[in-house]
Formats: C-alpha cells, sequence, structure tokens
C-alpha cells in the first residue's frame, strides 16, 4: 500500500512545485510591469517615475522576485520600516508620504486567498527609496529655490542601499539614523519637534490682547492669566512660579518670562510687553512646528561631510557659529546680512581659502550703477571726499580726486572701474575672508560697529558683516602658528594694506536659511521668515510626490 501511494505523492509534490514556481513567475512578470509603469494606483503618492530606474536596478538582478516577503509573509525587515513610516512626523517628514496608514491593510490582505504579493513588494520599495533619499538629501532640491547647494555628491545608490543594507539590517531604525545630517543642531531638532507638537495640542490658542503702547512690570494687563498660562507652558514661566495678588497684574516674573520669550524670538528681551512681542505670543503653535519641520529638511541640503569643521551663517538669526571637530559651537557673534526685498544674502556654500587685511572694497558693477555714478554726477568730489579711486580693469589707478566728464562716461560705459581705499573707514573695515563664489559675497568687518546692537540686523548690499573680525580671523588662521590674535590685530590697524594670508586647509562656509534653532541647553529659538524662503519651501511641499526638483 506504501508504494502505491508513493506515485501519487509525488505527483502531487510536482503539481505543487509547478503551482508555486507558475506562482512565483506571475509575480516577478507583476512586479516587473509595476515598475516599468511608473504608477502604482494604491499608493498615496502613485506616480514614483521619480524612482523608476532605481526600482528595476533593484529588482532586476534578482529576476524580479519579491525582495519584502519570504513564503508570502513580509520579513523582519519590512515590519521594522513599516514602523519607521508610522514615525516618520517625529523627523519633520510626512507619514502619508510612505503610506502610514495604509500598510495595516496591506498586511492583512496578504492574508486573504488572491492576495498580490507584487504589489505589495513594490509599494514596500518604493516608500522605503523614498523614505532614504528624503532622510538623506531632502524631499525638494535646494537648486530649485535658486540656492546655491548641491545634493549631488550625497546621493545614495538606492538600489544597492535597499539590497545591500534595508534588506539585511537587524537593526532598521539605527541604519536610517546613519543616513541623516550628523550636525548637533540637525540632531537636536526632533526631540524640539516632538515637544512642540506636544505643546500645540495642549494649548488653548487664546488670543492676548494687543496693547496700545508697551506694558511695563507691575502694570494692569488683562491678558495677564493667559500670558502666564502660557509661558508656563512653553517653558519660559517657571511652573512654580508664585502668582501676583491680582491676576490681572504684569508682574516681575511674567515679564522675567517675556525677557526670556523675547530673546528667544528675535526680539530686544527689554521685558516690556509691547506689540511685537504680543504679536509672537499670538503665533499658533502650529506655526512654530512648521518652521521646525522646515529647519529639519535644509539641514539635509548641507554636504554630510567636509574636510574642515565649518562656519555656519543663519540669516534669519542674523548670527556666525563656528565648530569644533566635536561638532559644538566654539564661537558664535552676530552678523549683519542683506537688505530684504532688495539686496538679500544668497544661501549658498564654499570653502574659504584666504584672509584678505587692510583690503580695497572693489564696487560691484550694480552698486557703481544705481549709487556711485548718480553720486559723482551730484557731486564731482565724491570720489575724493569718501576715499575712493577710480581705476582701469587692471586696477591702474585713473583718479581720486575731482571727475571729468570723459571719465564719468566711460564710468557709466562700465569701461572703468571704482574702489574704496583701504583703512578704518572702508566699508569692509580691516579684514575680508574669502570663500570665493559667483555672488561676490564674502565675510568682513565694519565701521558701522553701532548696526550689531539692532535686533533685527539687514542692512547690508549681500555681503555679511561679523562683530568680531580679528577673533574670527584668528580662528581661521588657527592652523598656522604665526598667525596669533595679536598678530592679526596687528594686521588690521597698523599692517600694509591689501595683504593676502592663504589659510593652511580650506574652511567651508555654509550660509543657511532656519527659522529655527535647537540650542545645546534645551531652548528652541524662532525667527522672522525675513526673505520668504520658510514660505517658498511650504508652497513646494504642498504638492505632493514627485516633489519639485
Amino acid at each position: 500500500m506504501l508504494h502505491a501511494r508513493k506515485p501519487r505523492l509525488l505527483v502531487a509534490l510536482a503539481l505543487a512545485s509547478l503551482s508555486l514556481t507558475s506562482r512565483s513567475g506571475g509575480e516577478a512578470a507583476s512586479l516587473r510591469d509595476i515598475v516599468a509603469s511608473g504608477h502604482l494606483a494604491e499608493l498615496r503618492w502613485p506616480d514614483f517615475s521619480d524612482y523608476k530606474e532605481h526600482l528595476a536596478a533593484f529588482y532586476e538582478p534578482a529576476g524580479y522576485a519579491p525582495a519584502w516577503l519570504q513564503g508570502g509573509q513580509p520579513t523582519p525587515q519590512a515590519l521594522a520600516l513599516i514602523r519607521q513610516f508610522e514615525e516618520t512626523w517625529k523627523k519633520g517628514l510626512e507619514p502619508e508620504d510612505y503610506d502610514a496608514s495604509r500598510w495595516n491593510a496591506r498586511l492583512e490582505g496578504l492574508k486573504r486567498p488572491g492576495a498580490d504579493p507584487a504589489r505589495f513588494d513594490a509599494a514596500m520599495s518604493v516608500c522605503a527609496m523614498r523614505l532614504v533619499s528624503d532622510l538623506r538629501i531632502g524631499r525638494t532640491n535646494p537648486q530649485h529655490f535658486h540656492f546655491g547647494l548641491s545634493v549631488e555628491a550625497k546621493k545614495y545608490d538606492l538600489a544597492h542601499f535597499l539590497r545591500e543594507r534595508l534588506l539585511t539590517s537587524s537593526d532598521i531604525p539605527s541604519l536610517l539614523d546613519s543616513v541623516e545630517p550628523p550636525f548637533g543642531g540637525y540632531r537636536r531638532t526632533p526631540a524640539a519637534l516632538v515637544r512642540y507638537f506636544e505643546l500645540a495640542r495642549r494649548d488653548d490658542g487664546e488670543k492676548l490682547p494687543s496693547p496700545a503702547k508697551p506694558v511695563d512690570p507691575g502694570k494692569p494687563y488683562a491678558g495677564s492669566p493667559r500670558l502666564r498660562r502660557l509661558l508656563t507652558l512653553v517653558g519660559d514661566l517657571p511652573p512654580d512660579a508664585a502668582p501676583p495678588a491680582d491676576p490681572q497684574t504684569y508682574d516681575a516674573a511674567l515679564a522675567e518670562a517675556v525677557k526670556r520669550f523675547q530673546l528667544r524670538h528675535g526680539l530686544g528681551g527689554d521685558g516690556r510687553l509691547g506689540p511685537a512681542t504680543v504679536l509672537e505670543l499670538n503665533t499658533p503653535l502650529s506655526d512654530r512646528v512648521r518652521q521646525l519641520q522646515l529647519a529639519l529638511e535644509r539641514w539635509r541640503w548641507l554636504p554630510a561631510e567636509f574636510s574642515a569643521p565649518p562656519i555656519f551663517v543663519n540669516i534669519p538669526d542674523f548670527r556666525l557659529r563656528t565648530v569644533g571637530a566635536d561638532g559644538r559651537v566654539v564661537m558664535d557673534m552676530p552678523v549683519v546680512v542683506g537688505k530684504a526685498m532688495r539686496t538679500e544674502t544668497p544661501v549658498f556654500s564654499r570653502d574659504m581659502t584666504y584672509v584678505v587685511f587692510r583690503p580695497y572694497w572693489n564696487i560691484p558693477p550694480s552698486i557703481l550703477r544705481a549709487e556711485i555714478v548718480p553720486a559723482i554726477q551730484r557731486d564731482r568730489n565724491y570720489i575724493a571726499r569718501k576715499g575712493f579711486e577710480i581705476t582701469t580693469p587692471d586696477g591702474r589707478v585713473v583718479t581720486d580726486g575731482p571727475v571729468s566728464d570723459e571719465v564719468l562716461a566711460q564710468l557709466k560705459a562700465s569701461k572703468l572701474a571704482v574702489r574704496q581705499k583701504p583703512g578704518p573707514t572702508n566699508a569692509l573695515g580691516l579684514v575680508k575672508l574669502m570663500f570665493p563664489n559667483e555672488y561676490n559675497v564674502y565675510l568682513h568687518s565694519t565701521p558701522a560697529q553701532e548696526l550689531f546692537s539692532r535686533t533685527r540686523r539687514d542692512f547690508s548690499h549681500g555681503c555679511i558683516r561679523v562683530e568680531k573680525p580679528a577673533v574670527l580671523a584668528a580662528w581661521v588662521l588657527r592652523d598656522d602658528p604665526d598667525w596669533t590674535l595679536e598678530r592679526v590685530q596687528t594686521a588690521m590697524q597698523t599692517g600694509p594694506d591689501n595683504v593676502t594670508v592663504k589659510l593652511v586647509r580650506p574652511i567651508p562656509v555654509f550660509i543657511v536659511y532656519a527659522t529655527a534653532y535647537a540650542y545645546e541647553n534645551g531652548e528652541v529659538h524662532f525667527w522672522d521668515d525675513i526673505y520668504g524662503h520658510d514660505a517658498d519651501l511650504e508652497q513646494a511641499l504642498a504638492q505632493g510626490y514627485p516633489y519639485p526638483w
């Protein structure tokens, strides 16, 4: 009887094998068709044509066999990735970009007869590639906004990354963490984002009345109870602060909390409750969440590796920071940046390569046409009074005195140039720090030191004025032991004019734009969107996949 059953058993096994082979072949054909189409209807964003080549390179080596399923069931890596899709809000991303709410139904669907594993697998691969790319280089290309940043060097071979790293990883969260930017400012921001999500959820949203004139400590203010609740919520007022006898009084404790709030929001920090402060206090906390999300996107545009610890200038913050080899901030100073709507400082990155002590100011053609030529027309002694000189393109001085009709005509025809002589009154001050770029933007000192005391500091023609130029110059020259702070100060004050000193090694300079920043001490600061870049980025991100590139 046993021998009689054996042929039937072999036939059954053969039929099962044929069925499995047929099913596997059908899945491969289905996957091939999906990838070739660049479209999967059940995705939140069905058009994945921008990833089609990556998907083909991922599936082709394995003959388009499903990658995220074993025996018709999702692999541990697939399940771990699904959990990460659901948590992407903590990284400033949109979970529905990765179909976060759709995976449970798909997992259940795999258990039912007639399930289509190919569609599940394709959706998994598309969402995985989107997430890895978004964490690595951001969702949009900075060059879409005409920024001088490039993410090309950061791009992964996504097919290789998925097959060689994601599919074999035993710790998906740590692997994805390694994809993200290394900067401390970026690494601290997700915790701030989670905190502000929670604050926005808890806040009652009541609006404070705007006073006709600033309220001083000890004066009555009808919004004091709401102000106390809000400042306690965001952490500027200690929760154990004793309330005043009259709850309608703007007391000293509230004023100190307002001062902390002002300092965190780009205001003066005087503790007075004026219209500008109330406007910031009335900004919905959901808007602060959005600022943090946009800041995270912008961090991802920056290089992940660099030759030396960089210099950061954050335009809305009006501050420059340098970092050490450990990524910690070692220098922090105010700067003046370009005027909003007129001469905005561009967002870009280049390497600083040299410093010029007691420089000439070579006046850009745009300023020459718009300001200098009209001034000469009004006053032919303008050049002499301002300490300027007119030169040929190769630097030969034509005149530093009265300007003749002939010379003025050549200036108008752009055949001559104008520069300001070195010295204490030079618009560039006594030192400029150069990172050659097409924008003709650099860091420099300035005789107009009073501008650094202003809260909002967008006054320049686009270049960046620094408050402590000698300290910064000594820092960038620190690899050359001959250039001490004392020697830098001497070169600026009494050294020869227009002396160039090359850096031992280039220093990356990042001119960035972020209206939110998480500090090492746990404070989160917010600033106005002075150039409107946040609004532009938010509009681009609202389009969904494929994002503008």
